[in-house]
Parts: structure tokens; C-alpha cells; sequence
């Protein structure tokens, strides 16, 4: 076994050669990766540190340049006015001042070329820097110039407003009541009065600015309110009917809320919504989660894989207890927080995952009876703003919620979906108004969010300003109007993406009129030799029957004047050209009959021609016959008189 295993081991070195195993019974070379990572970074440092000793050589050759000709301006000087020996006490002076001059402090380039290297160098030898230096002062520039920006832009929060260009996107004719972005900011959804819903793609689009989708998911119903999910993947239609609906990215449904039963009195009982639906929105945390709103009285969370059931029902009540209507809903930033805005004029929050009583709440936020159209969270989730049907538009501290912090009033809103939003940075707060028809723009105001001053104002277009969305990381802001419009604004500089796609993007030139293409037959049992050959390419087939004769042939303009070549002219010399043109001409006015029968009276009692001279002898006195009266028949019985 041992001369076996020998034999096994150790095989012989001429039987390997002739079987080509010649490097059989050899070890496997290792690599040790650490050890060639090591020689590479101290080759990379080497080579570093020779180029920047190259450098240093050469700005030093440089400032002994810049030394020497000052050097020898004043011994030129010096000489043309003392003399040969004052010269050279002149060159030796000025010499030895340029050479001390280095290890002085020195103004301009030279002081930077002076010690810029030797920075450099020192920093390399401490962290061992790899790769080309920077130019001394670069970075410090550049940050500083980054600091006077931002300062600029702390001081004046308006530079923030990215509003210097602008693109329309015409929805419709009515009123755009709804405005999405998902997450990313690639895709924008509208939808409006007319029921429609329509798909925006700014990667897509060129310059004409044409939806890619358009369609009515809850046929005719007004559209309240759209949003995209945490992860944009599925969207939320919230319209006039009493059921919310799911669609995914391309519009297709995913699942429909049940309808609840309208005949029981408590609203808790019931699966779903039994009224007009109001508002909704996705939870922030949980995609999975959303939240709606109806005249019913009640608040309702779902989750999107069950549609049969609502998961947890809040129900608003007025200080009398009784059912109160909430028009307005929205989560908290992190989700563990629902408010509610009512037509009673309060403002009612509660925590998630309790839904009897409230956490907060201020019965007297907005005028009673009038409809609160948007609540909203600030990013920071500690201030709550909410835009009401009294043209107000408040911000509030959750933790002391009985009075507002700031209110701004003198703003117009017609519309129960008036939007207002935080900017990106928090500090300020967007809101539109409306105006009625002929009545001036429809404008969008920005308030300082710490004073509640007026920075700006946008006049966006004639019509009522309904909804306004601030991208966070597009930095873009969209508006829809009353009359059909969807405005985004943008800045080149401040913006990203979005409406930045799409303007630089040439619009596509309409395709030719495919005319002269013959419909394809496909015949896959046809013998070889019926089979007609596939069309590869619709302009290819368009130049192949350009090429052909008969296809292309025009036809021939027709003759004018007497025919020739075997055609006929318009005019010719046949009787039926003659019979024709003479039709032609014929322009007498045959409308009336009776007219046209009596003018020839006069001529054919003159000269009788065709039924007179017939009976001239036995009847030369023309006899007509006798009209019966109408009334003749009324004596008769009624089963007598003739039946019409």
C-alpha cells in the first residue's frame, strides 16, 4: 500500500511528459493580495511624491525669475545715477533682499507659489495622499464662494423660489382638482372636472407637452383627490363616489374599497363608505396604507390587500356630540398621527392606533359652516397648516393647539380642495387663491413660515389657482388652475430633472400619410410561391412604391379645348358634349313647380300645340270638371263617408 501510494504520489517523470501532463505533480502558485495591494499604494505614493517635488522645482525656478528682474531694474537704475560702485553695493543689496524675501510673509502669486507646495507636501507625508494635488487655494475658494451663496440665500428665502421659467400642460377644459408626483419626481398625474386622469412622463415627453395616457377610472364622477404611494408604485383616485380606487403606475385597477351598507345608522357597523367621498391619502410609512374621507361622518384606514373591509373607522363629533362631516384628511409625518379638518370648523387629530377619543383638538380653528380644504404637516412634523373655506390660511403647534401661531386672511377660496404646501427647507408655506370669472389672476402666495410675512406672489394665469405642489427633490412647483391648466415652475439652476427633461427635447415630426402602403395579408399555409413577401419597414415599402410605375402613377389633368391623342375635350364637338354643356348653362329656377308650368300659359293658349287641336271640332269650349265641396260628405253617417 505504501509503494502504492508512493507510486501515486510521485508518478514518474518520463510517463508524465509522454502523457502531456509535464507540470503534473507541481504546487499551485499563491498570491498574497494584501502584500501587491501594499507595493502598489507605496508605488502610487512614490510617483506622487516625485511629481510634486518636479512641481516644486519649477515654482521655485519661477520665483527666482520674478526675483531676478526686479533685481536688475534697480541696479539699472542705481547705476545710471550714482555710478559703477554704487551698482554694485546697489545689485548686492537688492540681491540679498530677494534672498531673505522668501522666508517673509509675501503678497501675490509669489506667496502663494511659495508655500502652497510646501503644504502640499507635508500633507502628503502624513496621509500618504495618492494622485495629482489640488491647486493650492482651491478649495478654500471654492468653499468660500459656496458659503457667501448660502448666506445669500438664508437672508433672502425668496432666491429659494424656483420660479423663473415655466411650462403648461393643457389637461382639459375644467378644472384640475388633483395633482400627483411620485417620489421620484418622473411621473405627473392630473385629474379634474372633466373625470379624466391623465399620465405625465417628463423623461417622455418632448416639447409639445402631450400626456401619454389618458383615462376616466371612475367614470363620471369628478376626480377629488391623487397620490402616489411611500414607493410610487401604486396610486390612490379619490373621486365623487363613495368608493376609493387603487391603479398602478399604468392606470390598470389593482383594487376597488367596498361600498358600505347605507341602510344602518352606525357607521361603524358598516364595511365602507356610504357617501361622496371627500379626500385621502397615503400612509408615509406603511405603503401598504391609506386613508379616507366622506360625507358619512367617518374617517376610514384600508389596506390595499383587503378590499372587502376597512381596517379602523374615526368618527368626528361636534361639541354637542352630534355627527359632524370631515371635508379634509391627512397623516403625520411619521404616520402615528390622523387629522381631520370638519365642516363644523374644528380641526381634530388622533393617534392611530386609537380611534374613540381624540389626542388633539380645536373646535374653533376655521368659521363654522365653512368647508376646510387641505391640512398639511410641516417636514420638521411639529407644525400643522391648514387652509379653510373662511379665505384663511393658519399654522399651528400641535402641542399647544387652542390658538393658532400665525394667520394670514384675504384669501379667495372657491374650491373644497384648495391646497397649501411646505417648502423643501421648511420655512415657507404656499398657498393659491381663487377668483371668479373676469375677476383679475389667480395668484400663488408665499408666506415666511417663523413671521407669516408675504415674500412673494405668482400671477399664475385668469383663473382660480386650485392646487400647488412643491417637489422636495425635484425643487419644482405645480399648479393647477381652474381652466383646464397644469402650470410647472422651475429654475435651470435650483432644479432638478422634471420639466428640465423635456423642454430641451425637440418635438418628434408627424409620420407621412401611409397612403400608398397596401395592407400586409398573412397566408402562413400558402404554397411558396402565393406567399407574399413581409413588409420590413413601413418607409422602406414607401420608397419601393415611389419606384413603381404603376403605383406612383399620377393621374392625367383632363383636356381642355378640342381632345386629342383619343380623348375627348371638355368642350368637343359631339352632340352629347353639346347636350351636356348646354345643361350646364340651363340656369333656369325649376323650385316651384306651378310657377314654372303657368309661365308658358300665355303661349299655349296662343298656340295651342299638343291636346287643343284635337278637340277643336267636337269640343272647341274647353270643359272642366267640377271640384267636389269638402263639406259634401258631413251629412253622411260615419260608417258611409270614405275612409282616408
Amino acid at each position: 500500500l505504501v509503494a502504492d501510494a508512493e507510486m501515486l504520489g510521485a508518478p514518474d517523470p518520463e510517463l508524465a511528459a509522454t502523457m502531456g501532463f509535464s507540470g503534473f505533480g507541481k504546487k499551485a502558485r499563491t498570491f498574497d493580495l494584501e502584500a501587491m495591494f501594499e507595493q502598489t499604494r507605496r508605488t502610487a505614493v512614490e510617483r506622487s511624491r516625485k511629481v510634486l517635488e518636479a512641481r516644486e522645482r519649477e515654482k521655485e525656478d519661477q520665483t527666482e525669475k520674478e526675483f531676478r528682474i526686479p533685481c536688475a531694474d534697480s541696479s539699472a537704475s542705481s547705476s545710471s545715477a550714482t555710478g559703477a560702485g554704487s551698482t554694485l553695493a546697489g545689485r548686492e543689496t537688492a540681491c540679498s533682499e530677494s534672498e531673505e524675501s522668501p522666508n517673509e510673509e509675501l503678497t501675490g502669486p509669489s506667496q502663494s507659489s511659495a508655500k502652497g507646495p510646501a503644504e502640499v507636501s507635508d500633507d502628503d507625508e502624513d496621509d500618504e495622499f495618492i494622485g495629482p494635488p489640488l491647486p493650492p487655494g482651491f478649495k478654500d475658494s471654492d468653499d468660500d464662494n459656496d458659503n457667501d451663496g448660502t448666506e445669500e440665500e438664508d437672508n433672502n428665502p425668496v432666491k429659494k423660489i424656483p420660479d423663473s421659467h415655466e411650462i403648461t400642460l393643457q389637461h382639459g377644459t375644467k378644472t384640475v382638482s388633483a395633482l400627483g408626483l411620485d417620489p421620484s419626481g418622473a411621473r405627473l398625474i392630473t385629474g379634474g372636472y372633466d373625470y379624466d386622469v391623465k399620465f405625465w412622463d417628463f423623461a417622455g415627453m418632448d416639447a409639445s407637452l402631450q400626456a401619454f395616457r389618458s383615462l376616466q377610472p371612475c367614470e363620471c364622477h369628478q376626480i377629488k383627490s391623487l397620490q402616489y404611494s411611500s414607493t410610487g408604485d401604486v396610486i390612490l383616485v379619490v373621486s365623487g363616489n363613495s368608493q376609493a380606487k387603487v391603479l398602478d403606475r399604468d392606470g390598470f385597477p389593482v383594487m376597488e374599497c367596498i361600498k358600505g351598507d347605507q341602510y344602518i345608522v352606525d357607521m361603524t357597523n358598516t364595511k365602507g363608505h356610504t357617501a361622496m367621498l371627500n379626500s385621502g391619502c397615503w400612509h408615509p410609512k406603511i405603503k401598504e396604507e391609506f386613508l379616507t374621507c366622506s360625507n358619512d361622518g367617518t374617517v376610514r384606514t384600508w389596506d390595499v390587500n383587503n378590499e372587502k373591509k376597512h381596517k379602523s373607522v374615526f368618527k368626528p363629533r361636534s361639541v354637542q356630540g352630534k355627527r359632524v362631516i370631515p371635508t379634509t384628511c391627512t397623516y403625520s409625518r411619521d404616520g402615528k398621527l390622523i387629522a381631520a379638518g370638519c365642516q363644523d370648523g374644528s380641526i381634530q387629530i388622533w393617534d392611530r392606533n386609537m380611534s374613540v377619543h381624540t389626542k388633539f383638538h380645536c373646535r374653533q380653528a376655521h368659521a363654522s359652516g365653512t368647508d376646510t380644504s387641505c391640512l398639511t404637516f410641516s417636514y420638521d412634523g411639529t407644525i400643522l397648516a391648514s387652509r379653510g373655506g373662511d379665505d384663511t390660511l393658519k399654522i399651528w403647534d400641535i402641542r399647544q393647539f387652542k390658538k393658532p401661531l400665525n394667520s394670514a386672511d384675504g384669501l379667495p377660496s372657491f374650491f373644497p380642495m384648495t391646497d397649501c404646501c411646505f417648502s423643501p427647507d421648511d420655512k415657507i408655506l404656499v398657498t393659491g387663491t381663487s377668483v371668479k370669472k373676469g375677476g383679475g389672476s389667480g395668484k400663488l402666495f408665499f408666506f415666511y413660515r417663523e413671521t407669516f410675512q408675504k415674500l412673494y406672489e405668482i400671477e399664475v394665469t385668469d383663473a382660480s389657482v386650485v392646487r400647488c405642489l412643491w417637489h422636495p427633490k425635484l425643487n419644482q412647483i405645480m399648479v393647477g388652475t381652474g381652466n383646464g391648466l397644469a402650470k410647472v415652475y422651475y429654475d435651470p439652476v435650483k432644479s432638478q430633472r422634471g420639466a428640465k427633461l423635456c423642454v430641451v427635447k425637440t418635438k418628434r415630426k408627424e409620420r407621412q400619410a401611409e397612403t400608398l402602403t397596401q395592407d400586409y395579408i398573412i397566408t402562413p399555409h400558402a404554397l411558396p410561391m402565393f406567399r407574399e413577401p413581409r413588409q420590413r419597414s413601413t418607409r422602406k415599402q414607401l420608397e419601393k412604391d415611389r419606384l413603381d410605375p404603376l403605383k406612383s402613377h399620377k393621374p392625367e389633368p383632363p383636356v381642355a379645348g378640342a381632345g386629342r391623342g383619343g380623348r375627348v375635350g371638355t368642350h368637343g364637338v359631339t352632340l352629347s358634349s353639346y347636350i351636356v354643356k348646354n345643361i350646364a348653362l340651363d340656369k333656369t329656377d325649376d323650385s316651384n313647380p306651378r310657377e314654372a308650368i303657368l309661365r308658358h300659359a300665355k303661349e299655349a293658349e296662343e298656340n295651342p300645340y299638343w291636346v287643343a287641336p284635337a278637340y277643336a271640332k267636337t269640343q272647341p269650349k274647353t270643359v272642366f270638371a267640377e271640384v267636389e265641396p269638402e263639406d259634401y260628405e258631413t251629412d253622411k253617417p260615419e260608417w258611409k263617408k270614405r275612409k282616408i
